[in-house]
């Protein structure tokens, strides 16, 4: 089956749970440009897809399996491929400006250079479930928002700003500036469980191989460390991203 010179463009969104995130949000209508769902494939996500579709005159296209497939790069598609407009990162100035009108203090993840989508995408989730309010990652050598990321988020992406920079560092020196406090991981640090996140915090996660890049970890407030007593001495990098976030919830929440 080939594709369309603008279904190569297009971002593919694809799964029942990340579909049916992107229809609820308020922006579905100027979001997508075309539903796909499988011929011959009838399931109750599907049924609810087609009713939500319908409310919104959005397009609708019985497609065969195969079609799916390549939209999905043979990923696990259900039997539901969206088509939508690029992801609209947001700029820090504009999240910044929304969190002081909202009276939020800022609670940022940092990605350095992280390359695994499917990390990626639980972090996201992770994030949206202990109320992060903005997530930062690099242009350059780290992954963007692509449709494993959106599928692995199950819909958190439709909650959380996401903010893409030219300069980590800089960026970093910035938040710092406006008084914010960052935390990064490292084999040596303060035990996690002694982490007080409240306040204006950003955490920083680094590369799943090499951890912290040495200029990010030069404008690091804190380390913190996740002590183990196994014989693996790493976490995957969503792994220990649930753990800290999970402290800062902890933390945050307590008088």
């Amino acid at each position: 089956m080939t594709l369309t010179s603008n279904e190569k463009q297009a971002e593919i969104i694809f799964g029942k749970h990340a579909t049916l995130a992107v229809l609820r949000a308020q922006n579905a209508p100027q979001k997508v440009n075309k539903i796909f769902l499988q011929h011959g494939l009838h399931n109750d996500a599907m049924t609810e897809v087609v009713q939500i579709a319908r409310q919104q005159h959005l397009v609708i296209q019985d497609a065969p399996k195969t079609k799916l497939d390549d939209l999905a790069d043979n990923g696990n598609h259900q039997g539901i491929v969206l088509t939508v407009t690029p992801f609209a990162y947001t700029e820090l100035s504009d999240l910044l400006q929304l969190l002081q009108n909202k009276q939020e203090l800022p609670f940022f993840v940092i990605l350095d250079n992280l390359n695994d989508p499917h990390n990626f995408g639980s972090i996201l989730r992770t994030a949206d479930a202990v109320g992060v309010n903005g997530i930062i990652i690099p242009k350059r050598r780290s992954v963007g928002v692509t449709s494993v990321v959106a599928k692995t988020s199950t819909g958190a992406i439709e909650h959380l700003p996401i903010v893409r920079v030219t300069n980590l560092v800089q960026t970093i020196k910035e938040l710092k500036e406006r008084g914010i406090w960052i935390f990064g991981t490292d084999m040596q640090g303060t035990d996690y469980q002694k982490w007080n996140a409240k306040g204006a915090v950003a955490l920083v996660i680094g590369n799943e191989g090499k951890g912290l890049s040495p200029l990010v970890k030069k404008q690091v407030d804190q380390m913190l460390t996740i002590p183990m007593v196994g014989h693996v001495q790493s976490l995957n990098a969503s792994v220990a991203a649930g753990v800290l976030l999970y402290q800062a919830l902890r933390s945050r929440s307590t008088n």
